[in-house]
């Protein structure tokens, strides 16, 4: 604690020399170090006086992350510990042990596995609980806690204590920590005789070469490719440059792809492609959603600003900054925006509004009109607008219910207990609904809809007033139940495309999700009828 006290009080000394220098020079540099030594004045006085001993690291940690959370949520304060990952955010690889993970009922519960990664060579299976980690309690940590205990260098080992549906008692596991490497185009391949398909699941290094690799094999093996479904739903981002390297692959070399304007005007740049295209031609449906943030907005803005492709799916994440990272002392580092970057047609999506750290969507009076390269208008602003709009049923209502409370991961777990194997996902088909609702009642499931909420909201708001209106709202309730009861029938397959979706990745990995969805997945159906239909196409993208 003196030694603490005795760093503030030489740093105040300094600090109060250098004001004095500086407050006849620049009343903003003064503003700056008069407040740099408040907060160490602070911060000397919280250490020395208050009652409990504090952990001096946490306590600033504690001040960074308030001032990390006043700017936009993705300028990021990364300490010596996040330094992994940052890595595996960058670069797409990290010391670590293979597998994702999410708090489910207070423990973190493994959802994903990489294949022939450490983990999946260990034995975990997708559902099991960590229930410790080298001895230590693993309840209620977030997932990026446990992360920091869970990566480490290669050859290193973990115990890690699991829980496992289905199965009598804990057991421990030892791992061997491995360089853990993820595919950023872990599908490709054809829909059909004619439509091609691309996914692309975030912008690591070697995303573009990668991307480039497939497309030239897809029209090397099948010389009757007409259109190809370059897939970016939930892609998050990644590298610029590597945005530039995906886009050159469908436009010409020497094209804008993105302009980056920052206050250092000096720093401003302009990126374009560099080398000739795979295929300027081939007819392209390019899939986005909310999950598409940063750099797949880039790809997809580009696409639509230069009429190369039709953006389907909904409405993007609206990403429109640029991240610099800076070494800071004792190994630590900043990501901080520097830049918004701005698309060829010179708009900027990035989001204008955000409500607990998520962008919140803004009417289309709101937002700027530009011009396509075509002429089509297209908006600035929370994001991209697809050119053909597809709902998603997944986003409300029951089928989001069943997503957020888990029960369809649940019941796949149950299923996985029961089934070591399953055919090929070409030939495997779920059709154990009725096993699946007897799943739910056994959960006790209760679905609250919107409706319900608006009439409890309703029912107060008329009691407050002192209206009677109970009978007019006891017979809404029981038109509300009535309709309720045919849900769940009603959904019936989608609920069986998610089960479905959810069994091929638990037996064929990653690449079986992808593969499961290419042949329920509707968006992709509607794509490839929009490639099929070029009369529609070549409306759609203005094309004389």
């Amino acid at each position: 604690m003196k030694k603490i006290a005795r760093t503030a009080g030489i740093i105040l000394i300094m600090l109060v020399g250098m004001a004095a220098t500086y407050k006849t020079e620049s009343n903003k540099e003064f503003e700056i170090l008069k407040n740099i030594e408040i907060f160490v004045n602070l911060y000397q006085e919280i250490n020395h006086y208050y009652v409990d001993d504090l952990d001096p690291g946490k306590l600033m940690r504690t001040g960074i992350d308030a001032m990390m959370a006043s700017l936009d949520p993705f300028t990021n304060y990364i300490s010596e510990t996040d330094i992994e990952g940052y890595r595996f955010f960058s670069e797409g690889r990290y010391h670590g042990i293979g597998a994702a993970s999410e708090l489910i009922d207070g423990f973190n519960t493994i959802t994903e596995l990489y294949q022939d990664q450490p983990a999946d060579k260990a034995g975990l299976k997708v559902g099991d609980k960590i229930v410790a980690v080298e001895g230590q309690d693993a309840k209620n940590r977030t997932p990026d806690e446990l992360q920091e205990i869970l990566r480490g260098y290669p050859g290193t080992e973990v115990d890690l204590t699991i829980r496992r549906p289905g199965k009598s008692g804990d057991f421990k596991i030892k791992l061997v920590r491995g360089e853990v490497e993820v595919q950023n185009v872990p599908y490709s391949g054809m829909i059909d005789n004619e439509i091609g398909y691309i996914t692309l699941t975030t912008f690591t290094q070697n995303a573009g070469k990668n991307v480039a690799d497939a497309l030239r094999k897809l029209k090397q093996e099948n010389p009757g490719l007409k259109g190809l479904i370059f897939d970016l739903r939930g892609n998050g981002g990644g590298l610029l440059s590597e945005a530039v390297n995906v886009s050159n692959v469908f436009i010409p070399k020497n094209e804008l792809v993105v302009t980056t304007k920052g206050k250092i005007k000096e720093r401003d740049s302009a990126f374009k492609t560099l080398n000739e295209a795979i295929d300027l031609n081939i007819p392209m449906v390019v899939l986005i959603n909310k999950g598409s943030a940063s750099a797949s907005e880039i790809v997809s803005g580009v696409m639509q600003d230069y009429d190369r492709a039709v953006l389907m799916g909904q409405r993007s994440y609206g990403k429109g900054l640029v991240q610099n990272t800076r070494d800071l002392k004792y190994n630590a580092k900043v990501k901080m925006t520097i830049a918004k970057y701005y698309i060829p047609s010179q708009r900027c999506i990035q989001s204008v509004e955000y409500k607990n750290g998520e962008p919140v969507d803004i009417s289309d009076d709101r937002r700027t009109a530009f011009k396509t390269r075509n002429g089509r208008t297209v908006l600035d602003g929370g994001g991209l607008a697809p050119d053909v709009l597809v709902e998603k049923p997944t986003e409300r209502g029951i089928l989001k219910s069943l997503i957020d409370e888990n029960l369809v991961f649940d019941f796949v777990t149950r299923f996985c207990q029961t089934n070591e194997s399953i055919p090929s996902v070409e030939n495997f088909h779920f059709t154990d609904f009725d096993g699946f609702l007897a799943f739910l009642n056994e959960k006790n499931y209760e679905y609250e809809s919107d409706s319900e909420k608006a009439l409890k909201t309703l029912e107060a708001d008329a009691s407050e007033e002192g209206l009677n209106l109970k009978s007019d709202i006891q017979q809404l309730r029981n038109k509300i139940t009535s309709a309720k009861q045919d849900e769940l029938t009603k959904y019936k397959s989608e609920i069986i495309d998610l089960i479905e979706k959810e069994i091929s990745g638990r037996y064929y990995y990653q690449r079986g999700k992808v593969q499961m969805g290419l042949r329920n997945d509707l968006e992709i159906k509607e794509a490839a009828e929009l490639l099929k239909d070029q009369a529609r196409y070549k409306k759609i993208l203005a094309i004389q």
